[in-house]
Order: structure tokens, then sequence, then C-alpha cells
């Protein structure tokens, strides 16, 4: 019987139900976080958890309980993610003549690096791809991922600054093996008397 008691006077909790949440829960997907995940992070890094998922509902583009062609032969769930967030010092003039090396400024965000896993898209010749929209804090962008079938859209609260798009300064935007890899740096301000 459920709750009976065992050794010791404590009772036995019962066998937690399977949860769906709504992440892609397959072996491929998980096998591609796992590799990302033992590649660590660097010094300068730290992860972006689900903490800053934006959740899509009726503002966002897609309706909440939508329905697919495709939902009765594959389940629609959001792509699996691991997201870096790439942290440093920022030596302006001001910094200089304030702070130094045995006290440092506070760290801010240099950039991001995204790691989107769709390891089984239905279409695979459809390229997934991001696009920017805007938020209600000037400050804050969201970026937004689109796959196709059988993912959902995923989107991530980042800050609003200008990128640079140079490959020599980091920027790489690909998609190989069913896993789409964005990373960028923010440009810096040069600071001229």
């Amino acid at each position: 019987e459920e709750g009976e008691e065992g050794e010791g006077g404590r009772r036995e909790a019962p066998a937690p139900e399977p949860v769906d949440t709504g992440y892609d829960d397959s072996a491929a997907a998980l096998a591609l976080v796992s590799s990302e995940r033992s590649k660590g992070l660097a010094a300068d890094e730290s992860t972006l958890d689900k903490h800053a998922e934006v959740a899509l509902g009726e503002g966002g583009g897609e309706v909440v309980g939508k329905t697919y062609w495709w939902q009765d032969k594959y389940r629609p769930r959001k792509p699996r993610y691991f997201n870096r967030v790439k942290t440093g010092w920022d030596w302006n003039m001001y910094n200089r003549t304030h702070y130094d090396h045995d006290n440092p400024p506070p760290k801010t965000v240099q950039g991001y690096k995204f790691n989107v896993f769709y390891p089984d898209l239905i279409d695979k010749t459809q390229t997934p791809s991001f696009f920017l929209e805007r938020c209600d804090n000037p400050d804050f962008t969201i970026i937004r991922f689109h796959a196709g079938p059988p993912y959902e859209d995923v989107a991530f609260k980042i800050l609003n600054k200008e990128w640079e798009k140079s490959h020599k300064r980091g920027f790489k935007c690909l998609f190989e093996r069913g896993i789409l890899s964005l990373y960028f740096n923010f440009k810096r301000a040069r600071y001229r008397r």
C-alpha cells in the first residue's frame, strides 16, 4: 500500500510520476548536451541557464495550446541548449584611474555563446535561424531561435549592444551535426578626449 511505514517509522515516498518538461528528452539531444557540458567553461565564462529563457506566449508570437500538422507523429518540444556568457573587466580610462588589478572594476558581459541542439529535425534541409525582437526594457533584447518541426521556438533575454560581426573578433554562426552554434562578442566603446 502507498505510504506504508518502513524501518524506523519512516514513510516510503511513492515513486514519482514521469514529468513532461516540454524539452527534447531524446537520447541524441541529451548526448549532445552532455558533450557540450563536458568541454567545461573558460575562466571568463559562466552558464546562461533557464532563468534567462523567455516564455513565448500570446505576445511572443506563438499561441498557447497551438496544434501542428505533424504533432500526431512527433511530439512538439523545445530544443535542449547549453549557453555561455562571456564576462570580463573593461579597462577604459575611467576604470584605469579608479581601479587597479588588486581592486578590479565590476565584471561586465562581453559576449554570448549559444549552442542549441536539434538532433531530430523533420526537414534536414531547413537550417535553423535566429532573429532579434524588441523587449519592454531598451537595455535588453530578445533573441529567438527557430528551427521547424518538431521543435518549438526558444528565446532568451540578452543585453542590447552592438555585435562584432568579424570572424577574427569571435563571431561564429554555424549549423552542423544537429547543433546551431552562435558565438558573438560585443563591440567595445573607444573613448577619445
